[in-house]
């Protein structure tokens, strides 16, 4: 059986009680990891000029307020908004009188290494990751080059409610500074780590198509193979941000890439999203290697060489507790977000970790989703086990996860509801750190709210892609039944 995500609608007759009017899409989310919205349109409702400087000029008087460190790394992907947006930024830090060190067009793991490198107070990226060309984001990051907390998002959030907020005389505006060759030495650093086994892979001279989706994984990942010896050919390469297909890494946006890799007689595909923090491959014979299993590979690579824990997210495979245990480490689960992952990783001094989108964090490296060193870490794999692609997935156990929602209407009490269920199925382990997942057996279900939708989002996922059709079936039809009585 292949590996599945399966991206579902929600099923009708369960819907019936959640759909009596459509949940507003918000175009302008700013929350304690950041602010992103859509371009265009009225300040407060989308991501316009007065609400990238407003939020701006909050980070930057938190970073002075907690740092005192008057200097900020810059980096933005290739989307069209990104170079106007980096202007604003840039400006309104040094009128708070920050210094910028610019790195331009970069990677959201290349400005977090930045981050330590430079000594800085922290640091902005400026990309919506894997959402469509029309949105843009600010991710802020700590002087540890990580993102920021909770407790530290909520105080500028708390700045940007208060307007305490006070800008630099003339006498101390803050300088700027352009710096280049920043993907390079994050690539030396890479080569440098233990496992990263570059002679190898140089040995095998693989043939490898590379989707860069129309942004920086040109200048990263490309350059990276090809440093370690690889005959390198990549599409969508031109970095104008008009984005060739939809900009998410998954299976049903990559038919391109398969294809290519077949008439090109490669011996795998690589995608990455905009920011380059996401990861997935396509196998030497068209197929998707499944981006839940990008980390359970990496993560088999580095537990034969190391025994350690590792850390991903309550909506990621059992995949990778399955192979922890197995090389005689430990296995814990994390509240969904990469903050969250990154927190428990460092109380369980994991080696590997990441979530099930295709990220990887490798603490050797840096405490953040890094498509750079996951690229180097397989390939090392690949050109040390002399296997191709195709039978190291082989290797694995296959799971099916279904990725559904179900919308709610205003006035349903989602912690309610979801005590509800909780009780409903208190004969089966449950963890609620996020949530409610709960453990059936072989077979598990995650039920959380989205941050920025009235929306719970379903995950299931199972030896059977019927079995796990099944349980999202059923528990949405409990839900409605639980809210036919009590709502």
């Amino acid at each position: 059986m292949v590996y599945q995500i399966v991206l579902r609608k929600a099923n009708q007759k369960a819907q019936i009680y959640f759909n009596q009017q459509k949940p507003k899409q918000l175009a302008l989310i700013k929350s304690i990891s950041g602010t992103r919205g859509t371009i265009g349109g009225a300040p407060g409702e989308n991501l316009t000029a007065l609400d990238i400087v407003e939020s701006t000029a909050a980070y930057a008087q938190w970073v002075l307020n907690t740092t005192q460190n008057p200097l900020i790394v810059l980096g933005r992907d290739a989307r069209v908004s990104g170079s106007i947006i980096s202007g604003m930024i840039s400006g309104t830090l040094r009128m708070m009188g920050i210094s910028v060190i610019d790195l331009d067009l970069s990677t959201t793991p290349t400005v977090e290494i930045a981050v330590t490198i430079e000594g800085a107070g922290g640091g902005i990226i400026i990309t919506a990751s894997h959402n469509p060309k029309q949105w843009n984001a600010l991710k802020f990051l700590n002087s540890s080059g990580e993102f920021i907390s909770a407790s530290d998002g909520q105080e500028i959030l708390n700045l940007i409610e208060s307007g305490n907020i006070e800008y630099a005389p003339i006498e101390r505006l803050g300088a700027y500074e352009k710096s280049v060759g920043y993907i390079q030495k994050h690539i030396d650093i890479i080569f440098d780590l233990d496992y990263v086994d570059v002679p190898a892979v140089m040995e095998k001279q693989y043939k490898v198509v590379v989707d860069c989706i129309n942004s920086t994984g040109a200048l990263s990942i490309v350059p990276l193979l090809e440093q370690m010896g690889c005959e390198v050919l990549v599409i969508n390469e031109a970095m104008h941000g008009k984005f060739a297909h939809n900009p998410e890494p998954l299976p049903e946006n990559l038919t391109g890439l398969s294809q290519e890799v077949i008439f090109q007689n490669a011996d795998l595909g690589v995608a990455v999203d905009p920011d380059v923090d996401r990861l997935c491959f396509v196998t030497e014979e068209g197929e998707m290697f499944g981006e839940e299993y990008t980390l359970v590979t990496i993560a088999d690579y580095i537990l034969q060489n190391k025994k350690g824990n590792t850390v991903s997210n309550l909506s990621s495979t059992q995949a990778l507790k399955e192979i922890t245990e197995k090389h005689g480490g430990c296995y814990q689960a994390s509240a969904v977000g990469e903050v969250n992952v990154v927190e428990l990783m460092k109380q369980t001094d994991a080696v590997i970790g990441g979530e099930g989108n295709g990220g990887i964090i490798y603490p050797a490296l840096h405490y953040g989703r890094d498509a750079m060193v996951g690229v180097a870490l397989f390939m090392s794999y690949l050109a040390n086990s002399s296997k191709r692609v195709s039978q190291i997935r082989a290797q694995y156990p296959n799971y099916t996860i279904i990725k559904d929602k179900i919308n709610l209407t205003p006035e349903i009490n989602i912690d309610k509801l979801l005590h509800k269920l909780q009780e409903k199925y208190q004969q089966y382990p449950q963890n609620t750190v996020d949530g409610l997942k709960i453990y059936l057996h072989e077979n598990w279900v995650h039920l959380r709210r989205s941050n920025t939708e009235p929306i719970i989002r379903i995950y299931t996922e199972s030896p059977s892609i019927s079995t796990a059709e099944t349980l999202a079936n059923k528990i949405k039809t409990d839900m409605s039944s639980i809210i036919k009585e009590d709502f």
